[in-house]
């Protein structure tokens, strides 16, 4: 069976690897990785590349728009059943590492 996506092929490669061919696997997803955060996913395929909660299509401007109008954690979980605390918590993190990300789209949006 071939492998179906660029992860099983990494994984079936890994044994083959050097440790410091592993040591600089590392490195490169770290780097990658730098202003991620668990539960908020970038793909352009979804939302138009614009950050968005994890299993939602949820956008992270439009929870930080509905915040600063007002908004409450309570208001926002019971407007957004399928949100959990945890998803704001990741949605203010990632609003507050990319706070010119976040207004650029406030404005584009509003724009619109």
């Amino acid at each position: 069976m071939p492998d179906r996506t660029p992860l099983d092929r990494i994984e079936k490669a890994l044994p083959d690897l050097s440790p410091g061919e592993k040591a600089n696997l590392l490195q490169k997803v770290a780097r990658e990785l730098a202003g991620a955060l668990p539960g908020i996913d970038v793909d352009a395929d979804v939302c138009g590349g614009e950050a968005c909660i994890a299993r939602t299509r949820m956008p992270v401007w439009l929870l930080v728009r509905a915040r600063q109008l007002g908004a409450s954690e309570a208001t926002l979980l019971q407007a957004y059943p399928m949100l959990r605390a945890e998803d704001l918590v990741n949605a203010w993190a990632y609003a507050q590492l990319h706070a010119t990300e976040i207004e650029q789209l406030i404005n584009a949006h509003e724009a619109a």
